[in-house]
């Protein structure tokens, strides 16, 4: 493994921070990496949890899996991710993973896998919306002079190099004030060439699907996640990989949140392929809280 470089968030990078070390049999380690956030992002280790579990598999893929995010991860120490082998049958394979940082656990996930089988099939309509060659990337609508008025670590945040490409169809939530519905798409891609094996495309749509999606929660409500007063957290996600695909392509993430209450957001997002297949679903509940 590439020693632990906290500055470098290419996507070749990425690649390499999903590539765990062996411990023992079912026992993983992996590096965290600083993005600016002052916690391990979510969808890292959402990432590398899916990894270790697709370690102990062969010839099934992941159609689902289940996480809680119990305390904040330090980038500053590697993650050690322990898998329980549940259940091999016939057809299905059951995963536990259990992230351990400083003794303590941080994440839990369940994934479940399935060899491959033909069935019935349907699916929602992608949504009519411009295409990626029509739209600027996030990193362009974010000017300068407004960054500098931002407070360091979120300048950080916006600033630094990502492994992916986002573009926005909608202005960005922390670009405006305005109250809007609870609704929003992004196409998003992997800078550059991604190798092909399908964990490894599983496992950063993984990391890709945390990106922004909880903050579909806070559209109706005219606040952002700029102002220090606010609080979001993530508490857990669930996601569905329908059919195989590739994160070096375009995909369409379309986010809907139907609900917020208790302090807490919740939103949905489907992604379809940019010819219109519907290839995973995603959704997320969060902390949402405005500190008084």
């Amino acid at each position: 493994m590439k020693s632990n470089n906290s500055l470098d968030t290419t996507i070749e990078r990425l690649v390499e921070l999903m590539d765990l070390e062996v411990i023992e049999e079912n026992i993983f380690r992996g590096e965290s990496q600083d993005i600016g956030s002052p916690q391990v992002f979510g969808g890292q280790v959402l990432g590398q949890a899916l990894m270790a579990a697709t370690r102990t598999i062969e010839g099934r893929s992941v159609h689902s899996l289940h996480a809680y995010f119990l305390r904040r991860g330090d980038f500053e120490a590697p993650i050690v991710y322990e898998v329980d082998r549940a259940r091999d049958g016939g057809s299905f394979s059951n995963r536990r993973i259990i992230a351990v940082q400083h003794g303590e656990q941080i994440f839990n996930m369940t994934a479940s896998f399935q060899k491959p089988e033909e069935g019935l099939e349907h699916q929602s309509e992608m949504p009519e919306v411009k295409g990626p060659d029509e739209l600027e990337d996030l990193v362009d609508l974010i000017k300068p002079e407004w960054v500098e008025q931002l407070p360091g670590r979120i300048k950080r945040m916006l600033t630094r190099e990502r492994p992916f490409e986002v573009k926005p169809v909608e202005t960005p939530h922390f670009l405006t004030n305005k109250t809007t519905e609870p609704i929003k798409h992004s196409w998003i891609k992997a800078k550059g060439v991604v190798p092909q094996h399908i964990g490894l495309h599983q496992a950063l749509l993984a990391y890709v699907s945390d990106y922004d999606l909880l903050t579909t929660a806070i559209l109706p409500h005219g606040t952002n996640l700029m102002q220090s007063r606010f609080q979001m957290a993530s508490l857990d996600h669930a996601m569905w990989f329908h059919k195989p695909m590739l994160i070096d392509q375009w995909m369409l993430f379309a986010y809907e949140s139907t609900r917020s209450s208790g302090a807490r957001g919740f939103a949905t997002a489907q992604i379809f392929s940019q010819d219109g297949l519907l290839i995973a679903s995603t959704s997320q509940e969060g902390l949402m809280r405005i500190r008084r």
